[in-house]
């Protein structure tokens, strides 16, 4: 079996490349958000619970017309629950805000009832010595109504 060795070009483009990256790392880390994956800062990473804190689990659900109660997602309204988790205190501050999400609803969604109550929900499961108990609590912390 021959070994080859790598050509002074190939160098140079392997060496080019790895400082690109860096640079665009670095980039990302200082001026980036999360939107400039893979490279933004992943500021969802950032934080971390104690071994007793609660484990927050955010979703957006919807009532419609009907009743029925839909969790919603990227796939049927078009909102990532890491920008909820994100904007938080904005729906919180502005309940209001959150008509946009039934807005979007409502254009993926043409045939279905209209929404007439989105909230944003945490689920705070409940951990004990870094290990979950099986309990749970709900916490409303946004809700916007059709008038």
């Amino acid at each position: 079996m021959q070994t080859q060795t790598l050509t002074a070009a190939g160098r140079l483009v392997r060496v080019l490349a790895t400082v690109a990256a860096f640079t665009l790392l670095l980039a990302g880390t200082l001026w980036g958000t999360d939107d400039h994956f893979p490279f933004g800062p992943f500021s969802m990473y950032a934080g971390i619970n104690g071994p007793n804190d609660p484990a927050p689990d955010t979703r957006v659900e919807g009532v419609d017309a009907t009743g029925r109660t839909l969790v919603l997602t990227e796939r049927n309204a078009g909102v990532r629950r890491a920008e909820v988790e994100g904007l938080e205190s904005a729906y919180v501050d502005d309940p209001g805000r959150l008509e946009l999400i039934a807005d979007s609803y409502a254009r993926m969604n043409p045939d279905a009832p209209p929404l007439v109550r989105v909230s944003v929900v945490v689920r705070l499961h409940e951990i004990r010595n870094s290990a979950l108990t099986g309990d749970w609590h709900d916490e409303t912390r946004a809700v916007w109504e059709r008038p």
